[in-house]
């Protein structure tokens, strides 16, 4: 039987055991966490295949540009079809996943870089940018993964700096002679790398900081989004355009930068990437994540301190996440996202095929579908952010309807131990013992709120 360590390690790290599992973690759980990073982190071979975000809005944009009606709601539907594919492919990835820790990492990292579909268009293309800009640096440097999501034409798009313009740039000029309109420039990229990705909200920045990297970021963009020539290509991939760049040094958080074109922004973002107030909003986060709703002061320093230490090495700080003492201190802080609660049920009943119907439909009812967040700040990681009543009754009512279709081989006593065997509570296993039938008390054991909890 898994003990309190193993337990910790499988959930709180990891996506919830898998069958057989918990006996390979419990000679060394810290060493089990320990390694999958030392792996890095491969592209799962669920994923493999998948069209790029440059093809997916190379596609979207042709059709918009050249294409009749027809073509274009052709076009949507075989997109959104792939995109379906593409969410199952996911869900198989992290159910069958032997690097649980890297797959949450995964989701960690995806919300905090939030893209959504609420931003229609680019909704196709939201797997595709998971895949790139998040997954090949989880164990990376924090400032490549920074550069590779604000730069990621998905991104671009989302947060509407594909159209922004800087006033005294030749576009805006352009624009402010045929318009008469001096508004060319949009903010909410500028806004949301200070306040969500990087400095955090009280990280020292002002309006006028949000302005000047506004600017900073003109004529970053991507391709398919000016004009109707037939006779231009159209692509999807990252494009910097001279002429919406405004002119110019610009002054931020101090410092000013010279005019220098793409490069002004490359140069901004690393000095972000790098700023201590960026090392104090990211700790805070992961130690949020992986300790407390209300996280330690000491051990977000000590997070700190590490990302500082180490240019903002992912790989030290998910070392020093595992080394903090507070994250093995007790077994069941967290309440597991929909999302969680959903792959690691899957997980813990060997239940590997991820059906539609039983991965994105209960997701769906929960109105938690990947990539739906409803603002850029992303999903919420505390607990009133899960278990509300109306939301508990959901995902008890979903709990029941899938071990329902389970197979009658999968037995409760067995399941017990090894899902919640280590924090099981006496009034837990005494329902689970008065079950009326083999269904009811898996039902029981995964409605838990030891099973609930990570």
């Amino acid at each position: 039987m898994q003990d309190i360590a193993s337990f910790i390690a499988l959930n709180r790290f990891g996506l919830g055991p898998a069958p057989g599992e918990a006996e390979a973690v419990m000679s060394d759980p810290r060493g089990w966490i320990a390694a999958q990073i030392a792996l890095r982190h491969r592209e799962p071979a669920e994923l493999a295949g998948f069209e790029s975000s440059e093809a997916i809005l190379a596609a979207i944009h042709t059709a918009r540009v050249k294409g009749d009606r027809d073509t274009r709601k052709t076009t949507n539907t075989m997109l959104r079809k792939r995109m379906v594919q593409e969410l199952l492919a996911r869900a198989r990835a992290m159910i069958a996943t032997p690097v649980p820790f890297a797959e949450r990492m995964v989701l960690f990292w995806s919300n905090h870089f939030t893209v959504s579909a609420t931003k229609g268009l680019i909704a196709p293309a939201l797997p595709a940018y998971e895949r790139e800009a998040i997954r090949p640096h989880i164990f990376g440097r924090f400032s490549e993964m920074l550069v590779a999501a604000i730069r990621h034409p998905v991104m671009l798009s989302y947060l509407d700096n594909a159209v922004s313009l800087g006033e005294n740039s030749p576009a805006g000029q352009r624009r402010r002679q045929t318009r008469g309109s001096t508004k060319t420039l949009n903010e909410n990229l500028a806004r949301e790398i200070l306040e969500l990705h990087t400095l955090g909200v009280n990280g020292g920045y002002t309006q006028a900081d949000v302005i000047e990297l506004a600017k900073v970021l003109t004529g970053w963009g991507h391709g398919g989004v000016r004009g109707r020539n037939a006779m231009r290509p159209v692509h999807g991939g990252f494009e910097f355009r001279p002429g919406f760049h405004e002119p110019g040094p610009k002054t931020l958080l101090g410092r000013t930068y010279p005019e220098d074109g793409d490069r002004e922004g490359l140069a901004v973002l690393s000095d972000l990437a790098r700023h201590p107030s960026t090392a104090q909003h990211i700790a805070t986060k992961l130690v949020r994540h992986f300790v407390s709703d209300d996280p330690p002061a000491d051990a977000v320093d000590r997070i700190a301190q590490v990302f500082l230490d180490s240019d903002g090495d992912l790989a030290e700080v998910s070392r020093g996440l595992i080394e903090l003492d507070a994250v093995w201190a007790e077994p069941l802080p967290k309440v597991k996202t929909h999302y969680e609660l959903v792959i690691s049920a899957h997980r813990v009943t060997g239940e590997d095929q991820a059906r539609r119907r039983d991965v994105l439909q209960p997701l769906r009812e929960f109105d938690h579908l990947p990539f739906t967040a409803p603002s850029p700040a992303g999903w919420g990681d505390r607990a009133t952010d899960w278990i509300a009543p109306e939301a508990l009754m959901r995902r008890i009512e979903w709990l029941r309807r899938f071990s329902g279709s389970l197979p009658a081989t999968l037995y409760p006593d067995q399941l017990l131990d090894q899902a919640i065997g280590p924090v099981v509570s006496d009034d837990t296993r005494l329902w689970v013992s008065r079950a009326p039938s083999g269904d009811a008390a898996i039902a029981m054991i995964l409605a838990s709120p030891e099973f609930q909890r990570r």
